[in-house]
């Protein structure tokens, strides 16, 4: 099973800092700043680290594990962290550097029902997760377990 990373990023705003994907003839949606664990990270942290500043051009403050779920052929493990600042022109990764892939824009989203409910977000279980979080009120950082990646 490939391990995968994945950031809820909180800005300075309390805002989530997603993805919007888009590429020609493609239908658009948003996605969490992540990805594969590649073999020469250390750990989950490392990894997750390494993703958010590839896609996002910022450093992440992990505050703990939020959920695991399995899809066929991987596991995620979704943290929750800030983010102070990030920089589309200093991003890197195959993502990025490839014009073929389409675009990579960084957006903010306030968490709540409304600006959640519509917005096309993979993968479902983050989606899923996300909007009950904001339905009920619950806040994130007091959900996000505080053990290390």
């Amino acid at each position: 099973m490939i391990e995968c990373v994945r950031a809820v990023l909180l800005t300075p705003a309390d805002r989530l800092l997603l993805i919007r994907r888009t590429w020609p003839g493609g239908i658009p949606y948003w996605t969490l700043p992540g990805g594969h664990v590649e073999p020469d990270d250390l750990d989950l942290h490392a990894a997750l680290t390494r993703e958010v500043c590839e896609e996002t051009g910022g450093t992440p403050d992990v505050l703990g594990q939020l959920l695991t779920f399995d899809d066929t052929h991987q596991r995620d493990h979704v943290y929750l962290a800030r983010i102070t600042s990030w920089s589309e022109c200093s991003r890197t990764g195959p993502e990025i550097d490839n014009p073929d892939h389409g675009t990579y824009q960084l957006e903010e989203i306030s968490h709540t029902s409304a600006a959640l409910d519509t917005l096309p977000l993979i993968p479902e279980a983050v989606a899923s997760f996300l909007q009950r979080t904001a339905a009920t009120g619950e806040d994130l950082t007091i959900l996000a377990h505080p053990k290390a990646p």
